[in-house]
């Protein structure tokens, strides 16, 4: 019976050998990945303070960019604020001018007899310069080529 103690002994002391030895082997593999980590995160933590910095500058540049917009956005306002003035002016003289319209359609209309009157009677007194004309050019004596003499008056000028 002893000889099963020291067997189960010794059994026991290379069992815990070989679990000591895998535990040693486990052990060196997990350093080696934490060192892997630790030097991933030690590079990652620089590629990171360079993204930090990147988006500093550009948040720098988003607010200078933001404002500029503002301004141009404030004074863009005005100019549409003057647009739609003008164009509020332009409604107001459509507006007017078909008032005009309107009124001058509506008294041409009333007065439709008394223009087609004034017209008749403008056309008669063409008519009658015209035959006023042609009776004076009738009337008149027949221009004479020859030169006036000395002797002839001013008078005498004046009828030709």
């Amino acid at each position: 019976m002893e000889i099963i103690l020291y067997l189960s002994a010794a059994v026991a002391a290379i069992a815990f050998l070989i679990l000591v030895l895998n535990v040693s082997k486990t052990l060196k593999s997990v350093d080696k990945t934490l060192d892997s980590l630790s030097r991933t995160v030690d590079r990652l933590e620089g590629q990171l303070q360079g993204v930090t910095t990147e988006t500093a500058e550009l948040l720098h540049k988003t607010n200078v960019l933001a404002e500029d917009i503002q301004q141009k956005t404030e004074q863009l306002n005005t100019v549409v604020y003057a647009v739609k003035d003008v164009g509020s002016s332009v409604q107001n003289l459509n507006t007017s001018l078909k008032k005009v319209t309107t009124t001058v359609a509506s008294q041409m209309e009333r007065n439709q007899y008394k223009i087609s009157q004034a017209v008749q009677w403008g056309n008669v007194v063409k008519q009658l310069v015209e035959k006023f004309k042609d009776t004076k050019e009738q009337q008149a004596p027949p221009l004479r080529n020859e030169a006036l003499t000395p002797t002839e008056t001013s008078v005498q000028r004046a009828k030709y």
